[in-house]
């Protein structure tokens, strides 16, 4: 099936389907979604959408708590858009009729979570994301331009004359085809999948990511992957995030003793950055040598229950009471911070090629994402990609970083990995904590599974699990490289052969661009 439109969207997020309701006024668009068009890390969003909204807040205290986050590499710029359009699409998400919870005089109930100094957050009780996605989604449904291709998973970006032209897609049936446009957007989401433990639904496999590399775009920051420290942790059980915004109601994590322990890490204590968090139950894990829990036992469990459903019926299908138990919690793969990099409108430095949402680096996150940042950050970029995208076409001028050149090795003869081989070296290996020895024997072996995944790819064409795996390795491999060349610690990327911050070497961003063999 060969397509033909004036825009391209591939995915069917926040990002995604924010932009394409913009682009619909100018003209024809095709959105891609790679399997039901309503899963997406945008549906799974727990806690929800931070925005400078409340009496005691203002864009410049969100900008600081953001890039107090970011650990000294957000940028600046990125920042100042999202904090002050965040509110004016926030708003607009309103007028389409969202149903953020109200007080009871019907004020916006505004939340609190880890590191931000005030209430800010909106959210549809512990499910914003679904809510935001059903509205969006109400609206392409009615959007005449917009035609969305379910089961179709983008597999290379075409480029032409150093210039991006459309895609090709695999159906669900086998069938192939192309979409031929004008623009293209990538809003493909994240790569959670690269992880054994993950809180990622399974399409998050950083598609978007590897394609853009191919294609020869700049790919920033990979090296920063977020943890989310509190996931449900029980033998045989899925791995449930239990968002942050518990601990803004007032969860405590406990160790096995019953002791409050976080105030020996961090002077913030439950609400200290998530990387921070992370790190530190993984180290009294192992200083007691027994799990840790969360605990909303001293709170009022019909207040737990009603504003946290979602998350007490999971609880409940584990066997545990969220209002009186104690639920084991462990970090798992969340969030990645860099992707394609990207200017303040999305473009990214192969002409005709955009990039929104978690898949794109434009910096605002820095080392680390402020909780409830990447629903705004979906929301603001989308649209600043859709004006873009009506506009002269022109490549971004990338200038943050200076690329490093790295050439995809030559195909060879071996082993093609199984996919779960692939998440659990990262998880070993690429994970919270990290190391030179680790990284290195990472990045050598997703070397070589990488080019017997390219020996494989000509007499496997039609392979879709070869496909994705290639992906995982592809990813994979950039994210090992950029953290073993990261000899720093800094926000989510933690070295334990280099545990301090370094600001005179490292206050930069590590970029990197595929090149031909």
């Amino acid at each position: 099936m060969d397509l033909a439109a004036d825009f391209l969207v591939i995915g069917s997020g926040i990002a995604g389907l924010r932009a394409a309701l913009s682009l619909a006024a100018a003209g024809e668009v095709v959105i891609l979604t790679k399997a039901d068009p309503r899963e997406s890390n945008t549906g799974y969003a727990q806690g929800g959408i931070a925005a400078a909204l409340g009496p005691d807040d203002s864009p410049e205290l969100h900008a600081r708590d953001t890039i107090a986050a970011g650990d000294g590499l957000c940028v600046p710029g990125a920042v100042d858009r999202l904090v002050r359009d965040g509110p004016r699409y926030v708003r607009e998400l309103l007028e389409w009729g969202a149903a953020f919870d109200r007080d009871a005089d019907g004020r916006l109930a505004l939340g609190r979570e880890a590191a931000h100094s005030v209430r800010r957050v909106l959210h549809v009780r512990d499910a914003t994301g679904r809510e935001i996605a059903r509205v969006l989604w109400a609206r392409v449904s009615g959007c005449a331009p917009i035609r969305v291709v379910d089961d179709a998973t983008a597999t290379q970006l075409l480029v032409r004359d150093g210039r991006c032209t459309g895609a090709r897609f695999v159906a669900a049936s086998g069938d192939g085809g192309t979409v031929a446009a004008g623009r293209t957007l990538l809003a493909t989401g994240g790569a959670g999948q690269l992880f054994r433990e993950t809180t990622n639904p399974a399409v998050a496999t950083g598609d978007g990511i590897a394609m853009a590399a191919r294609a020869g775009a700049r790919v920033a920051d990979l090296e920063f992957v977020q943890f989310h420290p509190t996931v449900l942790n029980i033998e045989g059980a899925p791995r449930f995030l239990l968002s942050e915004a518990l601990r803004g109601e007032g969860a405590l994590l406990v160790n096995e003793a019953g002791e409050r322990f976080m105030t020996r890490y961090d002077p913030a204590g439950d609400l200290a950055p998530r990387d921070v968090v992370a790190r530190a139950i993984v180290r009294e894990v192992e200083r007691t040598g027994a799990p840790v829990y969360l605990t909303m036992a001293h709170l009022d469990a019909g207040f737990v229950r009603g504003r946290f459903p979602t998350i007490a019926r999971a609880c409940a299908h584990a066997g545990l009471d969220l209002g009186h138990d104690r639920i084991p919690v462990s970090p798992a793969a969340h969030y990645l911070m860099g992707g394609v990099a990207t200017d303040l409108d999305a473009r990214t430095s192969v002409t005709g090629l955009f990039a929104a949402g978690e898949v794109a680096c434009t910096g605002v996150h820095g080392a680390n994402r402020l909780a409830s940042n990447s629903l705004l950050e979906g929301l603001v970029f989308a649209a600043r990609a859709a004006s873009a995208m009506t506009g002269p076409l022109q490549a971004a001028a990338l200038d943050s970083a200076e690329a490093v050149d790295l050439r995809l090795p030559p195909s060879a003869t071996g082993t093609v990995p199984a996919a779960y081989e692939v998440r659990d070296l990262m998880w070993r290996s690429v994970g919270l904590l990290r190391s030179a020895r680790g990284l290195d024997t990472a990045a050598a072996r997703l070397e070589a599974w990488l080019a017997a995944c390219e020996a494989a790819a000509g007499a496997r064409r039609d392979d879709r699990e070869l496909r994705r795996t290639t992906t995982l390795v592809t990813v994979g491999w950039l994210i090992a490289r950029a953290a073993l060349r990261r000899q720093e610690s800094r926000g989510a990327h933690f070295r334990t052969d280099f545990p301090a911050r370094d600001d005179l070497h490292w206050r930069t961003h590590v970029a990197d661009r595929l090149v031909a063999q």
